[in-house]
């Protein structure tokens, strides 16, 4: 039997100190992390419950105001929450989606059941972190946050915003042998009346009334089981040849995870625990742990630590001085959002990666490079790049509304965690990509040819 006094405590952080009291649930607020398996705040949800011997209800709160979010988001989101509800049902543990604003939805079915504690998932995005705060300010009972995204807790790898991967990553390392850990077996104790009906999904999608401008992906299939099949797939097929393969946006060597990753339907630390364990050369299991752990942990570095990451305020002083300077360059090319979105650019490239966006949902990690700093470039300063940028990776990607997209962007337009590079007309020391360079990396013409048809 795993013991709760084993469960790293370091995972944990009190945002609203207090005693557990009384015999009402505990509470699981599911958010970010949209699964049964592996999921580090449902398993301490299990051992607070146990502890207290009490009922542990899961509470989903859904939004129809959530930014960005549409009909391609929701229809992903909710297929894989219809699963988490099942597999919660086999354990005997209630699902409750809560519908409206969520502070509110939540305090009052806080107080209709007389919860005895709230345990919250990680997110360092200002929108979550604004409900939390909401319900901190109404609720009389303790309220814990677990990071079940990080492989090392977000606030424990580091204290302070850092300067680049080459400061996290050694961090991160110290503390992996400590985290990487397998997932206990918790079981619930103290059981509660279970729901008689499960949701009625398509009438939940009904009720959002979301515009279906934007199509769901057919190339996904959403939740906790396609993921791990996603996964099963990648290890077995391309996992062996990504260190070299996977910035080849023509090969398609990615693992295609992202979405199962932002959503959290799938857990960033089951995948480096079957990724170590894959027959294959150490050097492409060490490119993807450095993709999977170092840079997306110092994506949610970049959020948590600097509140202006969607912005220009969040640039390193030398970025905002170099863009200062280049402001007012003449640009041969200036687009409307509405160009940039339909991919009517003089670049069949930047149009080919758009349409990529748009069709299928997900762009090819190199090409998200070179799209950013187009936009840059032909745009009239970067807090218009960033906007646009941010729209469009937003409103058509499956893992857009994420630290990772946010940080990429606030990379190639405003140079986080990079360095000053030399001088040139518009990018000032902002890190350049060319039409030219990315012909020397690729062969672009097939990469056009498989998404402009």
């Amino acid at each position: 039997m795993f013991h709760r006094d084993s469960f790293n405590k370091h995972r944990v952080r009190e945002l609203k100190v207090g005693e557990v009291k009384g015999k009402g649930p505990v509470i699981y607020w599911m958010s970010r992390d949209q699964r049964v398996a592996d999921n580090w705040a449902l398993i301490y949800a299990k051992l607070k419950a146990n502890e207290h011997k009490v009922p542990l209800r899961v509470v989903f709160t859904l939004t129809p105001a959530f930014p960005a979010a549409n009909l391609r988001h929701y229809d992903f989101m909710l297929k894989g929450l219809a699963e988490v509800e099942k597999s919660l049902a086999l354990e005997g543990i209630p699902f409750n989606l809560l519908r409206g604003e969520p502070a509110e939805q939540l305090w009052e079915f806080a107080e209709r059941v007389e919860a005895s504690l709230i345990v919250s998932d990680f997110d360092p995005l200002w929108v979550k972190r604004d409900w939390k705060s909401q319900l901190n300010q109404r609720i009389t009972i303790p309220h814990h946050e677990v990071d079940a995204h990080n492989v090392v807790p977000c606030w424990y790898a580091s204290p302070k915003l850092e300067f680049g991967a080459y400061t996290l990553r050694p961090k991160i390392k110290k503390h992996l042998s400590t985290f990487l850990t397998d997932f206990p077996d918790v079981k619930l104790q103290c059981k509660s009346e279970p729901n008689l009906h499960l949701t009625r999904w398509h009438e939940v999608l009904v009720w959002l009334n979301v515009s279906d401008e934007v199509k769901p992906v057919k190339a996904f299939e959403a939740g906790e089981n396609a993921a791990h099949a996603m996964l099963s797939e990648f290890i077995s097929l391309r996992l062996k040849g990504y260190a070299e393969k996977r910035n080849d946006p023509t090969l398609e060597w990615q693992s295609n995870l992202s979405p199962y990753l932002h959503f959290g339907q799938i857990s960033a630390q089951r995948v480096a625990i079957e990724v170590l364990k894959a027959p294959v050369p150490e050097a492409d299991k060490q490119a993807l742990l450095e993709e999977l752990i170092v840079r997306r942990e110092l994506s949610d570095n970049f959020c948590f630590y600097n509140p202006g990451y969607s912005r220009f305020a969040g640039f390193p002083d030398w970025a905002k001085e170099s863009h200062r300077i280049h402001r007012f360059d003449v640009r041969e090319y200036l687009y409307t959002l509405n160009e940039f979105e339909i991919a009517h650019t003089h670049d069949p490239l930047w149009n080919a990666a758009q349409l990529q966006l748009v069709n299928k949902g997900k762009m090819h990690g190199y090409m998200r490079m070179y799209w950013a700093k187009k936009i840059l470039e032909w745009t009239t300063c970067p807090e218009e790049a960033m906007r646009f940028a941010i729209y469009l990776n937003d409103k058509y990607s499956l893992d857009g509304r994420d630290p990772n997209g946010y940080t990429g962007i606030a990379w190639s337009i405003g140079g986080v965690h990079d360095r000053a590079w030399p001088e040139r007309p518009i990018f000032g020391k902002i890190r350049y990509m060319n039409f030219e360079g990315c012909k020397r990396k690729f062969d672009v013409e097939k990469y056009i040819m498989m998404n402009l048809g």
